[in-house]
């Protein structure tokens, strides 16, 4: 098992739980997510918006220099969505300690640079296109470049989901990269007081091409490597966790399908940022298109960290 450091900035008590605002109803449900678990967490919010006035001008077709009046309601729009933003979490998580950013920069690359020390980052999303493009380049950047978790927020009513009810769901593929899955998902485990399901598809072919075929690995000697496989990447963190439930599931295929089913029962489903065939393409592939738009609860990527 990879060793679990309790020095990394992201586990620092002074850590703080960071989401991006734009004044969309997506970014209202992160916020409120965000809240929650900063409350919860004893940790200080931190709101974020970026101006951007690099694509405002782009937008607006002067490529050079804004006209100071325009700069003035980019600011002044800015301001009101960091005060919205505000307010929605004062109303969830009164006591939670909150602080606000507004800089003139893309909103990706700030994210993306608060999340080398934050606890997490919190992005919202909305809609079921089924397109990359319909995330926003934003969502995008900082699911793919962010530090250490970066958690998605759905806009349906479920994913204010929580209580020790409903599990945290992680998938594991079998790749080193999936103990970074592993830290995050028995860290969030322990804090929400839940069990974890950790979920193994031994092959990487959609379900749909297996329909009719029993949803379990009939094969003993395949059955039986299989579990091996989850024993060993769960080897050690349940005697680091030792008062979070494990439920082991394997199957025979449809990485995508598994988790999004498990996320109709889950308040949270975690996967690494890389992996081998399915889970691989979290970030750039149907995977992640699957999992961001149709999961029934926040999905969260956790990133391996690189040390010096």
């Amino acid at each position: 098992m990879a060793a679990h450091r309790t020095d990394r900035p992201h586990n620092l008590a002074s850590a703080a739980i960071v989401v991006g605002t734009d004044g969309s109803a997506a970014s209202h449900r992160a916020v409120h997510w965000a809240a929650e678990t900063a409350a919860q967490r004893g940790r200080t919010l931190h709101i974020v918006h970026g101006l951007d006035l690099t694509a405002a001008a782009a937008a607006l077709g002067s490529y050079d220099v804004l006209a100071p009046g325009v700069i003035d309601d980019i600011r002044r729009c800015g301001a009101e969505y960091i005060t919205s933003a505000t307010h929605l979490a004062r109303a969830v998580a009164p006591s939670v300690r909150i602080r606000t950013e507004v800089r003139e920069a893309e909103s990706a690359r700030l994210l993306i640079a608060r999340s080398a020390d934050a606890h997490m980052v919190v992005l919202g999303a909305a809609g079921d296109s089924g397109t990359f493009a319909h995330l926003g380049s934003t969502l995008l950047a900082v699911v793919a470049h962010g530090r250490g978790t970066v958690a998605v927020v759905r806009h349906r009513g479920a994913e204010l989901r929580s209580g020790g009810g409903y599990p945290v769901v992680v998938g594991i593929d079998g790749s080193a990269r999936s103990q970074a899955a592993l830290a995050a998902a028995f860290h969030e485990a322990a804090e929400r007081r839940t069990r974890l399901v950790a979920v193994h598809a031994w092959c990487d072919q959609r379900f749909d091409r297996f329909a009719g075929y029993p949803n379990t690995i009939t094969d003993p000697v395949v059955a039986a490597s299989a579990q091996a496989l989850l024993s060993e990447q769960l080897a050690g963190w349940q005697e680091k966790y030792p008062d979070v439930p494990v439920l082991r599931k394997v199957y025979p295929a449809g990485p995508v399908h598994q988790l999004i089913e498990w996320s109709r029962l889950a308040q949270l489903v975690v996967v690494g940022n890389r992996g081998r065939g399915g889970f691989r393409g979290l970030l750039l592939g149907s995977t992640g298109n699957a999992l961001v738009q149709h999961a029934h609860c926040p999905v969260m990527v956790a990133h391996t960290e690189q040390h010096r």
